[in-house]
């Protein structure tokens, strides 16, 4: 019998472990199971909280809906720090390791505001064949890979066909990119729509893709942040950074994260 919890943040949502003692050892075909809608518990991926292995008070592993380790999760990493202020007696400020380097988070109730590793590789005004089309798309990866194309109206885009597209074009092979899709809504407010690899689908949001949605949008427009994000299922989050040219630091991600129900299942 396995027990969890259940979060979201801004309706991306999660199963969490505590994983401390080590003795959760999950394979793909369970991961798979337990995330899915009808004959699980449903979730976009599930977070195991675990003993650090360096300097950081936690380690955060997060593994997609389909049973596959990712880097990061911006989204997830909100609702590892309340989980972890929760069952572990976490602080307020706490850090926690994950594939991408360590994060730090600070709680200000069912907000949480993450302290981002430095994005890098930022790539303006890639062409890239899709289709029987040349789109015009930027990069950055802000933890995981990210794709961005500014659009007039999102609620015209066929996130799940266009973003499939990108998500497994052979520019990003092997491991593949994530694809978002941004509207311009003011000087410093974007609304955004994301396909995200391993879930294979859009998600009601996606915190790696929010902030790299805002740094894109800050290079391409020559503006400074802060930036509101709307993301799909309705919750605004904030970016803050710092810009110098082409170079993001300090990059931080605010919204919310909520705890849904807890329970224990057989695996």
């Amino acid at each position: 019998m396995l027990r969890f919890t259940k979060m979201n943040g801004a309706g991306n949502d999660f199963i969490l472990i505590d994983n401390r003692v080590g003795d959760v050892r999950l394979d793909r075909s369970q991961i798979a199971h337990l995330c899915d809608r009808h004959r699980g518990i449903g979730a976009d991926g599930i977070l195991l909280l675990e003993k650090p292995t360096n300097r950081a008070d936690f380690r955060m592993r997060y593994f997609n809906a389909d049973g596959g380790e990712a880097e990061m999760c911006g989204n997830g990493a909100r609702c590892f720090a309340r989980f972890a202020n929760k069952i572990a007696a976490a602080k307020e400020k706490i850090s926690f390791e994950t594939q991408a380097g360590v994060i730090s988070a600070e709680l200000k109730g069912d907000l949480v505001t993450l302290q981002m590793t430095e994005p890098n590789d930022l790539q303006l005004n890639v062409k890239l064949p899709v289709a029987a089309e040349n789109k015009t798309v930027h990069f950055i990866n802000s933890g995981v890979p990210h794709v961005v194309i500014p659009v007039p109206k999102i609620d015209d885009v066929d996130v799940r066909c266009e973003g499939a597209a990108i998500r497994y074009h052979k520019m990003f092979s092997p491991n593949g990119a994530n694809a978002n899709f941004i509207e311009k809504r003011g000087s410093n407010k974007i609304a955004i729509r994301t396909y995200e690899r391993g879930v294979e689908d859009e998600t009601l949001a996606c915190g790696t893709g929010i902030v790299a949605s805002a740094l894109i949008f800050a290079a391409i427009e020559n503006t400074n942040g802060p930036f509101s994000v709307i993301a799909r299922g309705g919750d605004e989050l904030q970016v803050g950074f710092e810009k110098k040219e082409e170079q993001f630091r300090n990059v931080t991600l605010t919204g919310p994260a909520e705890f849904v129900f807890e329970g224990t299942i057989e695996i």
